[in-house]
């Protein structure tokens, strides 16, 4: 199991393992997908009904997540070129 750092801070309820959901970033002593919870805020649901969905997470591991989402969106530098059509 990799704890997940990134710019020199510690993810504490992220971690990595490569026998666990086939390496993908979950939350620490689940199995539940950070981007399954991601998707999930992201179709508009609040963070108390994901709360709902994953009782066996906290307010804490869902922020950690998206701490997370924004420092590795800092990180990449590519521009995605829009189709004006």
């Amino acid at each position: 199991m990799v704890v997940v750092v990134a710019k020199g801070f510690r993810y504490r309820w992220i971690t990595v393992d490569p026998n666990v959901c086939h390496g993908k970033p979950v939350f620490r002593g689940t199995r539940v997908l950070v981007s399954d919870v991601l998707e999930m805020l992201a179709s508009g649901m609040s963070i108390e009904e994901v709360l709902e969905e994953y009782p066996q997470l906290t307010r804490e591991m869902i922020l950690d997540a998206l701490g997370l989402a924004a420092e590795l969106l800092k990180r990449e530098r590519r521009v995605i070129p829009l189709s004006t059509r």
